[in-house]
């Protein structure tokens, strides 16, 4: 192994010379690669629901106590106690998690399967009532 002007190997942080320092970052804690998070995949959940951006993600209050087999790691319980304060996005979570999205995706999925959570999307704004015919629903009622 060559060694650089400062004195340690390639990829070693200096002053660490323990084997497999290079994939430790004193400022970043241990690196943990989104790959193994997911067990490499890259799908989320079941088919036929999105999991976009917006998409809402509430704790399932009927659901059974999850066991620990049923959670494929601590990223899983760390979406599901964000869960527990209230419905947060799929992109508030990845930023409360400090996780990549694509990752918070995949893990939402298996939580989703596993009876965890409930996603539902917000109504978009062409789908709502407008608010004249609203207006105009309560004079009706104030008129009775």
């Amino acid at each position: 192994m060559t060694q650089d002007t400062a004195g340690s190997a390639p990829g070693e942080e200096q002053g660490q010379g323990q084997p497999g320092s290079r994939w430790y970052d004193a400022d970043a804690g241990p690196l943990v690669r989104p790959y193994a998070m997911t067990g490499g995949r890259t799908t989320s959940g079941p088919s036929g629901v999105r999991l976009d951006l917006i998409a809402l993600v509430t704790l399932d209050g009927n659901a059974p106590p999850a066991s620990e087999e049923s959670l494929f790691g601590p990223e899983h319980r760390t979406l599901l106690t964000l869960c527990r304060t209230e419905t947060q996005s799929v992109a508030e979570l990845a930023a409360g998690a400090d996780l990549p999205v694509g990752v918070v995706r995949v893990l939402v999925g298996d939580l989703l399967e596993a009876g965890q959570v409930t996603v539902a999307h917000p109504v978009p704004p062409a789908q709502l009532p407008d608010e004249k015919i609203l207006r105009e629903v309560i004079d009706g009622l104030r008129a009775l």
